[in-house]
């Protein structure tokens, strides 16, 4: 298991955000992905589909945040949860459903920036 060798040399809080981080990719799949590639599927078809590809997901994100948990709090875990998302929704959205890019994701990024001082000003 070379993948898990090399997960396992890497610092707790790289481990945990590169966890995070491809979870992340295969819950907006889940979620947002059946919009493109399955918009003529009856719902029922997109919904089996996606909780087969957010299986995948939570097989990184609980590890993910159990590793994590060892160093960081759980409002700081859910605060990084939360920018690894719009980090990834952004291209997402942009580069695969064709979405504009907004103004308004910089704006929430902003918000975001500020989420993360407050949640890790104590630490």
């Amino acid at each position: 298991m070379p993948f898990v060798q090399f997960l396992q040399s890497l610092p707790v809080s790289a481990q945990a955000v590169g966890l995070l981080l491809l979870s992340n990719v295969f819950m907006t799949f889940a979620w947002y992905g059946h919009l493109k590639s399955l918009a003529t599927s009856p719902w029922y078809i997109a919904a089996l589909i996606s909780w087969g590809i957010a299986l995948f997901e939570y097989l990184l994100q609980v590890p993910g945040n159990r590793i994590g948990f060892t160093q960081f709090s759980v409002g700081q875990l859910k605060i990084m949860q939360e920018v690894i998302t719009l980090t990834v929704f952004v291209p997402f959205s942009v580069f695969y459903l064709n979405e504009p890019l907004k103004l308004d994701y910089l704006w929430a990024a902003l918000c975001m920036v500020g989420a993360v001082f407050f949640i890790f000003r104590s630490a």
